[in-house]
């Protein structure tokens, strides 16, 4: 089992911890990234990490923007991680963790891509019959392929609060119209794209979340974690069967089961259970697993 990322890096400056991932100066121009096993479900982080969690989520979106890297270029370095982290024990505890990327300005807003009716996503079509307001067909079920994938973006959060679905035109307002569009164009491409690999693996991507940022000279970057069991939802193509929320390889599982405890979504978060944290640790092996073997 992965060694747990639990301590702070002695030979670079902390420049922000978030509810995954711990940001850390790495000269002039580049940033380390290192993914913890900490576990965010309702944007609160929960009092216990999931082991190897982290390693898999930094291999997971490693292969996402490798292979994305001809659709948008996106924010990973030449440089290795040994460049800045010289101490053999920090290396270690580090593991396959970390990420040298280049230093770019995030842009303020969430680009969700739906797929299929699910979540938040969900509970809107059932109190307005819109997602985002974007007006869907009546009757749909919990879980049913939409028509066609939606941009439905969101505001991006501090750690502690909640993250808000805006509209299109919310998004226009925060980052201009030309810059959105962009952003909406690319977003549905990479979940297209990247819904029909998974399908060939026997995976649905209900839905996802992308980031961007800009580099100096305004061209824009696919950054954070892309497509993977924290940012997504994903299905078993054997099982799925709208109606009902289907069995998924992701932090939905988490969800399902905190929704049964009287919690009421602020911090502190509850404890889980062992069988719970053993039991995600699998699922997220198990979504790199077919996600990422060789067809």
């Amino acid at each position: 089992m992965s060694t747990l990322y639990q301590s702070d890096l002695s030979e670079l400056p902390l420049l922000n911890r978030g509810k995954v991932r711990d940001i850390y100066a790495a000269g002039d121009e580049h940033l380390l990234i290192v993914t913890s096993d900490r576990l965010s479900a309702f944007d609160v982080v929960l009092p216990q990490p999931i082991p190897g969690k982290g390693e898999v989520l930094s291999r997971v979106s490693r292969f996402w923007l490798e292979r994305t890297a001809s659709i948008v270029p996106n924010q990973l370095s030449a440089l290795s991680v040994e460049t800045f982290v010289t101490d053999p024990e920090q290396r270690r505890v580090l593991g396959e963790r970390a990420l040298v990327v280049r230093k770019l300005e995030p842009l303020p807003i969430e680009a969700i891509v739906r797929g299929y009716l699910i979540g938040s996503g969900w509970k809107d079509y059932q109190a307005s019959g819109a997602v985002s307001g974007i007006a869907l067909p009546p009757g749909l079920r919990q879980a049913e392929r939409l028509p066609e994938p939606l941009f439905t973006p969101s505001t991006k959060a501090a750690v502690g609060d909640h993250d808000e679905n805006i509209d299109f035109a919310g998004a226009v307002d925060r980052i201009g119209a030309e810059l959105a569009e962009q952003v909406r164009a690319i977003s549905l491409r990479l979940y297209q794209e990247s819904a029909t690999h998974a399908r060939a693996r026997g995976l649905i991507i209900a839905d996802t979340k992308f980031e961007f940022g800009l580099d100096t000279d305004g061209r824009l970057h696919l950054i954070d974690e892309v497509l993977t069991p924290d940012s997504s939802r994903f299905w078993p193509v054997d099982h799925y069967q709208p109606g009902t929320s289907p069995p998924s390889f992701d932090k939905q599982f988490v969800r399902d089961y905190l929704e049964t405890l009287d919690w009421d979504k602020t911090p502190p978060g509850p404890r889980l259970p062992e069988r719970i944290i053993s039991q995600t640790a699998a699922k997220y092996a198990e979504a790199e697993r077919r996600l990422t073997e060789s067809a």
